[in-house]
């Protein structure tokens, strides 16, 4: 098969998968009929022969604000649901890091679908028969690893829930199992080794080959991810949803510091913020997604708020694929309201991330953000590995200055770095949020 016949099968399979889409979703569901009707899309236009960029042409991005607002006036589920309430199975609810809360829901089908796309997730991250997968936290609303774990069981899978336990419990289960694949946040991946460092828990003797990490950034910063394979003595392999969405990306061992989405399930655009302008291969933008098989509550051209940096790898798509694998390089950049201005310089989170986790000597890290009518300023709380109460103060006196040199070479502005005590800034089991915004009154 050709390149070019490659391509076009799979922009004419996200073509037919949409139609479809659309046919199902616009006679019964209102948020999505009243959108759609303002727009000035009609039904009929499905009828006619085009491509899919000219039909995506004639679709209104989505806003998570709409969502929130649909909420809030039709509580406590909103008006985009497909089918009838009692069709639905199963409910879960956004972090609220980003804003207000929504629930989401799915219908059985819906469900299945998104636990097909972690089925591809698995296979793309190296996942084995024999595995034996640990999922050391405590499911809750939150969608997070709900879809990988009844994936697993579905794979034939061994897979084991730490709810309930300590982080030492945990890691005594995981040892006791034989576990080979950890699912978790990379945050609590770096937590989790802290914990066996201090109980004397060799990890990297452990039977951990694969850490699948997801909930935030780290997992293609590379200082962080180096250190977690480091730590655990196994290989990192990020992967990237979102409640409302779905099941979206996952790291291949082909290409290696980069998100690679499902595109059989998705549509991809990446846009400059607050446009619609697509980015070209190399630059940052937002990503915008339409999920093409959550018929029970569908996203259409939702812009996610996460930034990407597209790369086109020519040829390497197979044939359902297409012929050029988009991919995201270095994963999720960040978000587009986490990015702060300090000293005339663009800086997302995942910069500073970038330069703390080269440093050994740290264990969790905040982030202040100072703002101020003049300039705006940083500064790094760190806080250091290590037992509370250890005296080591000789050895840390000199690590503020070496971390702020080292953001300074990385960022070109200065940063003011402090000492905070052992065991003073939170740890996280999901979402961790180190960016703090506050307001200098002086």
């Amino acid at each position: 098969m050709h390149i070019e016949d490659k391509h076009d099968g799979l922009k004419k399979l996200q073509l037919e998968k949409l139609t479809d889409l659309l046919k199902e979703i616009y006679p019964s569901n209102s948020f999505y009929r009243h959108k759609l009707d303002k727009s000035g899309f009609k039904i009929s236009d499905l009828d006619e022969s085009g491509t899919l960029e000219e039909l995506l042409g004639k679709l209104p991005f989505t806003e998570k604000s709409e969502l929130q607002a649909d909420q809030e006036k039709f509580p406590p589920y909103g008006s985009n649901l497909t089918y009838e309430l009692d069709c639905y199975r199963r409910i879960h609810r956004t972090s609220g890091t980003t804003g207000e809360p929504i629930y989401w829901l799915d219908t059985a089908d819906s469900w299945q679908w998104f636990i097909d796309c972690w089925k591809k997730v698995y296979v793309g991250v190296g996942l084995e028969k024999s595995d034996r997968i640990f999922f050391p936290f405590s499911f809750g609303p939150f969608i997070g690893f709900w879809g990988a774990f009844e994936a697993g069981l579905q794979l034939g899978n061994f897979c084991l829930a730490g709810g309930g336990m300590s982080s030492v419990g945990r890691l005594a289960y995981l040892l006791e199992h034989e576990i080979t694949v950890v699912c978790c946040t990379p945050t609590y991946a770096l937590h989790l080794a802290e914990v066996a460092e201090e109980n004397s828990i060799e990890l990297s003797d452990s039977s951990v080959r694969l850490l699948v990490v997801a909930g935030e950034p780290g997992g293609l910063v590379p200082g962080t991810r180096k250190r977690i394979a480091e730590l655990w003595g196994g290989e990192v392999r990020d992967h990237h949803g979102m409640t409302e969405i779905g099941c979206v990306t996952y790291e291949s061992r082909e290409s290696p510091g980069a998100l690679c989405p499902l595109e059989e399930d998705f549509i991809i655009e990446v846009v400059r913020p607050g446009s619609s302008e697509e980015v070209e291969a190399g630059d940052a933008g937002e990503l915008v997604l339409t999920n093409l098989g959550r018929s029970g509550s569908p996203l259409l051209r939702y812009r996610t708020g996460d930034m990407v940096r597209l790369k086109i790898q020519d040829g390497q798509g197979g044939a359902a694929r297409g012929a050029d694998l988009k991919l995201f390089d270095g994963g999720i950049l960040g978000r587009a309201d986490d990015m702060f201005f300090v000293r005339g310089n663009n800086v997302y989170p995942t910069a500073i991330e970038t330069v703390i986790r080269e440093f050994r000597e740290v264990a969790e890290y905040r982030l202040r953000v100072v703002e101020s009518e003049d300039l705006n300023s940083l500064e790094v709380d760190i806080e250091p590995a290590g037992r509370a109460g250890e005296d080591d103060s000789a050895a840390l006196e000199e690590l503020p200055g070496r971390i702020a040199k080292a953001l300074h070479d990385a960022l070109l502005f200065r940063v003011r770095v402090s000492l905070v005590d052992r065991g003073s800034l939170p740890r996280h089991e999901l979402k961790a949020r180190r960016l703090v915004r506050e307001k200098d009154n002086q």
